[in-house]
């Protein structure tokens, strides 16, 4: 394939990103091979230290989709989806995965073509409630394609309005028994017992990453922007998908070390940044990531962005030892950072993130993208606009399409709508205030 689907990258480290992508995925065939457990997962799931800890292989399912999306071949794993039934609002990621696995049962091996030699095939598939509920339902329904023992671990969070001293201990306690459930099925299927201290070890690594990753983030308020958020989209990888690898922390290091360096000499994205904007919702779109260089060849830059971040960091207190305890403990706090402040401005959590973001990185305008198959991301966007512009006049624009369906996506009405937009954040420049 020859057309150009990806952004230009403006900071070395992500340049780079491409290549531990690939080595992920080849390093999930290598385990296959040499007989060490392997499993199909989802970001976000609070389960990566309990996986390295035990020695499993994550293949990362949505990721590989994205990919897909990015190579241009995701169209041909939808469509064979689409042909058992699955509707084409049933989230672009589920509809990738599911077409792979039709695919390689009906091929008996993997499809030729596919990026990176294709996904592994797993030993068993972990699901969980983060975000959405196909998480819980894609690996079910993968067993129709593929018959490897499937779990799916809880992550929950209370509503915003509760008082999180009186539920904190509820919440805690609950998650903890959800690492307990999946660490015994995890056991039970590897037939190796987990290690405490590994665990612990990997617990602190991880806390070491997401601390220098939060640090990367707070250069990114810099005038002009050092980092622009098709960098983000790559520079996620190396934390969602291989948080407690010791290159992990390198990679965050090399890339604190550069934005520095690019903040301390001036550099920006672009030579003349004249509108600094905010990617406040929806998924990207994998298929079409050069539109942020069409924002930036008009002065406009994402500086910083609300989707795959990192978690801002957790203390531990020191009373809490057991590894298991922590991660349930940081769970919690992770879910319900912005709670306290929600409940005396927006009481919307998400909101609270963007003020905060629109005030420290200085935005001019914010963009959503709503897309067709994922309702977690796109189903309370407008509802969200309003609540931010109740308190700021902000320009808004929310572009439609999908996050792998290229069929969703029309380039003359994106352009079209980013032009006027920009037009707005010009008449606008100047005269954002709080209200």
């Amino acid at each position: 394939m020859t057309e150009k689907t990806t952004a230009r990258k403006a900071t070395l480290t992500a340049r780079k990103v491409r290549g531990i992508v690939k080595e992920m995925n080849l390093r999930a065939h290598r385990a296959k091979e040499n007989g060490d457990p392997v499993a199909y997962c989802m970001v976000g799931s609070q389960y990566d230290e309990i996986l390295h800890a035990m020695g499993i292989t994550p293949i990362w399912t949505e990721n590989y989709a994205g990919l897909c999306a990015a190579k241009r071949v995701a169209e041909n794993y939808i469509l064979r989806a689409e042909s058992d039934g699955y509707s084409g609002v049933v989230c672009g990621y589920v509809r990738t995965g599911l077409g792979f696995e039709r695919a390689r049962q009906e091929l008996g091996a993997i499809p030729e073509g596919a990026p990176d030699g294709g996904m592994a095939r797993p030993d068993m598939m972990l699901g969980s409630s983060t975000a959405c509920d196909p998480r819980f339902k894609w690996y079910q329904a993968a067993g129709k394609y593929i018959d490897v023992p499937t779990y799916a671990i809880d992550v929950v969070a209370p509503p915003v309005h509760c008082d999180l001293k009186d539920v904190e201990g509820y919440y805690v306690a609950y998650q903890l028994e959800q690492f307990k459930g999946l660490v015994e099925f995890l056991e039970n299927q590897t037939r190796r017992k987990l290690d405490l201290d590994k665990l612990d070890g990997a617990f602190e690594r991880a806390q070491q990453v997401y601390q220098v990753w939060w640090e990367c983030d707070q250069l990114r308020r810099a005038v002009p922007g050092p980092m622009p958020s098709e960098d983000h989209f790559n520079v996620f990888v190396p934390a969602l998908f291989r948080l407690c690898d010791d290159v992990t922390l390198d990679f965050y290091s090399e890339l604190r070390a550069e934005l520095r360096e690019r903040v301390a000499n001036g550099v920006g994205v672009i030579e003349d940044e004249r509108y600094r904007l905010l990617w406040a919702g929806g998924l990207p779109p994998w298929h079409t990531m050069w539109i942020f260089n069409y924002f930036e060849d008009r002065g406009a830059v994402f500086v910083i962005e609300r989707v795959y971040r990192g978690f801002d960091p957790v203390e531990i207190p020191k009373h809490i030892t057991h590894p298991l305890e922590k991660l349930a403990y940081r769970t919690f706090q992770r879910m319900t950072q912005k709670y306290e402040q929600a409940r005396r401005n927006t009481g919307n959590a998400n909101a609270e993130f963007i003020l905060e973001y629109i005030r420290d990185y200085q935005i001019d305008g914010m963009v959503m993208h709503a897309t067709k198959s994922c309702r977690a991301t796109t189903v309370g966007q407008l509802y969200t606009k309003n609540l931010i512009q109740s308190k700021i006049d902000i320009p808004f624009l929310q572009l439609q399409s999908d996050i792998i369906d290229l069929r969703d996506f029309s380039e003359e009405h994106w352009k079209s709508s980013i032009d006027a937009f920009l037009e707005t954040a010009a008449y606008k420049k100047g005269s954002v205030g709080l209200f």
